[in-house]
């Protein structure tokens, strides 16, 4: 039987993965429920998700068999596919579609550093260096990079629970 194609299988689940996360990522939007830290953890329980169904139908067109490495490595390209889409969506999203998102965020910040009991000209100053970094471009790259890493953490956790790696044959 032949082995099965990793980049196919990471490429339907990265971009299933991916929509599940822009759908939660709309929704959020839309309700102003963006601001809320806790909720902002609930896209890598779908990365997360797509992962282990990404090695799941890995390991049962390979005839039960998935090795460490190979289930390191479809994981973490699974998450390559699903941070690219999701982040190019979220560029979109936030360059052109709804351009006051980086606005509220920035709000968002100064009302946590006041309750924080920090001075308007600590507030600023923090401020002008979050706004190097709150741009869509750096947002973008930031995003991928974050769905990468997570997706490694993930796929070595993942990998290391469900492998069957195939037997050594001896002569």
């Amino acid at each position: 039987m032949e082995k099965p194609s990793t980049a196919r299988i990471a490429l339907k689940w990265g971009i299933i993965s991916a929509i599940m996360i822009i759908i939660y990522t709309v929704a959020l939007y839309i309700t102003g429920y963006f601001k809320t830290p806790s909720l902002s953890w609930i896209p890598f329980i779908l990365l997360l998700i797509g992962i282990v169904m990404s090695l799941r139908e890995f390991k049962l067109m390979n005839n039960n068999f998935l090795g460490f490495s190979e289930g390191l490595g479809l994981g973490t390209l699974t998450s390559a596919v699903c941070g690219l889409a999701a982040s190019i969506f979220n560029y979109i999203y936030i360059t052109f579609i709804d351009t006051t998102i980086i606005q509220q965020m920035r709000e968002m910040q100064i009302e946590q550093l006041e309750q924080q009991g920090l001075s308007s000209e600590q507030i600023d100053q923090a401020m002008e260096i979050a706004s190097r970094f709150a741009t869509p471009g750096l947002t973008f790259l930031f995003s991928i990079i974050g769905y990468i890493l997570f997706g490694f953490v993930f796929s070595l956790i993942v990998s290391a629970i469900i492998k069957n790696s195939k037997p050594e044959i001896e002569f």
